[in-house]
Protein backbone atom coordinates (compact mmCIF):
# COMPACT_ATOMS: atom_id res chain seq x y z
CA UNK A 1 0.00 0.00 0.00
CA UNK A 2 1.42 3.20 -1.04
CA UNK A 3 1.32 6.27 0.89
CA UNK A 4 0.23 9.87 0.05
CA UNK A 5 2.93 12.28 0.08
CA UNK A 6 2.09 14.98 3.13
CA UNK A 7 1.71 17.27 0.69
CA UNK A 8 -1.65 15.73 -1.09
CA UNK A 9 -2.75 15.77 2.21
CA UNK A 10 -2.56 18.69 3.19
CA UNK A 11 -4.36 19.16 0.11
CA UNK A 12 -7.10 17.11 0.84
CA UNK A 13 -7.77 18.77 4.22
CA UNK A 14 -7.57 22.05 3.20
CA UNK A 15 -10.08 20.98 0.37
CA UNK A 16 -11.92 19.24 2.86
CA UNK A 17 -11.83 22.66 5.37
CA UNK A 18 -13.21 24.43 2.68
CA UNK A 19 -16.04 22.47 1.80
CA UNK A 20 -17.05 22.54 5.46
CA UNK A 21 -16.80 25.63 6.07
CA UNK A 22 -18.78 26.89 3.19
CA UNK A 23 -21.61 24.84 4.29
CA UNK A 24 -21.44 26.74 7.89
CA UNK A 25 -21.04 29.77 6.57
CA UNK A 26 -24.66 29.87 4.83
CA UNK A 27 -26.76 32.95 6.27
CA UNK A 28 -29.92 31.81 7.87
CA UNK A 29 -33.42 32.67 6.07
CA UNK A 30 -36.71 33.04 7.44
CA UNK A 31 -38.96 30.56 6.58
CA UNK A 32 -40.84 31.98 4.18
CA UNK A 33 -38.01 32.95 2.00
CA UNK A 34 -36.16 29.64 1.20
CA UNK A 35 -34.49 29.72 -1.81
CA UNK A 36 -32.86 32.18 -3.77
CA UNK A 37 -35.41 31.86 -6.93
CA UNK A 38 -38.34 33.07 -4.68
CA UNK A 39 -36.63 36.48 -4.28
CA UNK A 40 -36.65 36.85 -7.77
CA UNK A 41 -38.92 39.33 -8.68
CA UNK A 42 -41.41 38.07 -11.32
CA UNK A 43 -42.00 34.81 -8.96
CA UNK A 44 -45.43 34.68 -8.14
CA UNK A 45 -46.45 34.28 -4.42
CA UNK A 46 -49.59 33.96 -3.08
CA UNK A 47 -51.51 35.58 -0.29
CA UNK A 48 -52.13 32.84 2.29
CA UNK A 49 -54.71 33.87 4.69
CA UNK A 50 -56.17 31.33 7.40
CA UNK A 51 -58.46 31.64 10.50
CA UNK A 52 -61.57 33.84 11.82
CA UNK A 53 -61.55 37.51 10.44
CA UNK A 54 -62.41 39.50 13.84
CA UNK A 55 -63.32 42.78 13.08
CA UNK A 56 -63.11 45.71 15.95
CA UNK A 57 -67.01 46.04 15.28
CA UNK A 58 -67.50 42.51 16.62
CA UNK A 59 -65.27 42.72 18.95
CA UNK A 60 -67.14 45.68 20.41
CA UNK A 61 -70.34 43.76 20.21
CA UNK A 62 -69.21 41.01 22.67
CA UNK A 63 -70.23 41.62 25.93
CA UNK A 64 -69.24 39.56 28.96
CA UNK A 65 -72.54 37.58 29.81
CA UNK A 66 -72.88 36.70 26.12
CA UNK A 67 -73.67 32.48 26.02
CA UNK A 68 -71.63 30.36 23.26
CA UNK A 69 -73.77 30.51 20.92
CA UNK A 70 -74.83 34.16 20.83
CA UNK A 71 -70.81 34.14 20.36
CA UNK A 72 -70.56 31.87 18.06
CA UNK A 73 -73.30 34.11 15.91
CA UNK A 74 -71.21 37.09 16.27
CA UNK A 75 -67.83 35.64 15.98
CA UNK A 76 -68.33 32.28 13.61
CA UNK A 77 -67.06 29.06 15.05
CA UNK A 78 -63.33 29.20 16.84
CA UNK A 79 -60.38 27.78 15.31
CA UNK A 80 -59.16 26.15 18.36
CA UNK A 81 -60.98 24.63 21.17
CA UNK A 82 -59.76 22.84 23.82
CA UNK A 83 -60.98 19.27 24.01
CA UNK A 84 -60.18 19.37 27.57
CA UNK A 85 -61.20 22.75 28.28
CA UNK A 86 -64.37 24.06 26.63
CA UNK A 87 -64.62 27.28 28.17
CA UNK A 88 -62.05 28.85 26.20
CA UNK A 89 -62.16 29.50 22.48
CA UNK A 90 -59.17 30.64 20.47
CA UNK A 91 -59.66 32.97 17.26
CA UNK A 92 -56.52 33.11 15.23
CA UNK A 93 -56.21 34.85 12.36
CA UNK A 94 -53.40 34.62 10.20
CA UNK A 95 -52.04 37.06 6.83
CA UNK A 96 -49.07 35.70 4.74
CA UNK A 97 -48.27 38.87 2.25
CA UNK A 98 -45.74 38.03 -0.72
CA UNK A 99 -42.85 39.57 0.54
CA UNK A 100 -43.58 40.89 3.96
CA UNK A 101 -43.56 39.44 7.17
CA UNK A 102 -46.45 37.46 8.73
CA UNK A 103 -49.27 38.85 10.26
CA UNK A 104 -51.13 37.78 13.58
CA UNK A 105 -53.79 38.35 15.72
CA UNK A 106 -56.05 36.22 18.04
CA UNK A 107 -58.90 37.00 20.63
CA UNK A 108 -59.43 34.41 23.25
CA UNK A 109 -62.82 34.38 24.82
CA UNK A 110 -63.44 32.75 28.28
CA UNK A 111 -66.89 30.99 29.49
CA UNK A 112 -67.69 29.82 32.58
CA UNK A 113 -71.37 28.50 33.05
CA UNK A 114 -71.86 28.75 29.59
CA UNK A 115 -71.27 32.85 30.00
CA UNK A 116 -68.31 34.76 28.58
CA UNK A 117 -66.83 36.01 31.58
CA UNK A 118 -63.91 37.77 29.73
CA UNK A 119 -61.87 38.28 26.42
CA UNK A 120 -58.36 39.03 26.01
CA UNK A 121 -55.89 39.29 22.71
CA UNK A 122 -54.71 41.67 19.79
CA UNK A 123 -57.72 41.60 18.17
CA UNK A 124 -59.48 43.53 21.19
CA UNK A 125 -56.61 46.35 21.52
CA UNK A 126 -56.92 46.84 17.61
CA UNK A 127 -60.79 47.53 18.72
CA UNK A 128 -60.01 49.87 21.34
CA UNK A 129 -57.50 51.85 19.47
CA UNK A 130 -60.14 52.26 16.52
CA UNK A 131 -62.42 53.63 19.37
CA UNK A 132 -66.59 54.01 19.58
CA UNK A 133 -67.63 54.03 15.95
CA UNK A 134 -71.05 55.83 15.66
CA UNK A 135 -73.24 54.71 12.37
CA UNK A 136 -73.41 57.66 10.56
CA UNK A 137 -76.56 58.17 8.79
CA UNK A 138 -76.18 58.75 4.58
CA UNK A 139 -78.80 60.60 2.53
CA UNK A 140 -78.95 59.82 -1.02
CA UNK A 141 -81.48 61.43 -3.51
CA UNK A 142 -81.91 59.42 -6.13
CA UNK A 143 -83.71 61.05 -9.28
CA UNK A 144 -87.29 60.18 -10.46
CA UNK A 145 -87.77 57.05 -12.61
CA UNK A 146 -88.04 58.10 -16.32
CA UNK A 147 -88.82 55.01 -18.38
CA UNK A 148 -86.42 55.37 -21.88
CA UNK A 149 -88.22 53.57 -24.36
CA UNK A 150 -85.88 51.18 -26.88
CA UNK A 151 -83.56 52.10 -30.08
CA UNK A 152 -86.31 52.83 -32.24
CA UNK A 153 -88.81 54.54 -29.84
CA UNK A 154 -85.42 57.04 -28.99
CA UNK A 155 -84.80 57.68 -32.74
CA UNK A 156 -88.67 58.40 -33.07
CA UNK A 157 -88.32 60.46 -30.42
CA UNK A 158 -85.23 62.39 -32.10
CA UNK A 159 -87.15 63.05 -35.42
CA UNK A 160 -89.99 64.31 -33.85
CA UNK A 161 -92.53 61.26 -34.91
CA UNK A 162 -93.19 60.34 -31.57
CA UNK A 163 -94.05 62.22 -28.93
CA UNK A 164 -93.04 62.03 -25.19
CA UNK A 165 -95.62 60.48 -22.56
Amino acid sequence: MRKLPTRSTACLLGLATLVLTGCAGRQQVDDYQKSVLERLPFVYKMTVQQGNIVTAEQVAQLQPGMNKRQVRYLLGTPLLTDFFNSDRWDYVYTMQRPRKPKERRNLTVFFQDDAVVRFEGDALQTAQRAGPDQAKETLVTVPDYRERGGVITRGLEAVGLKKDK
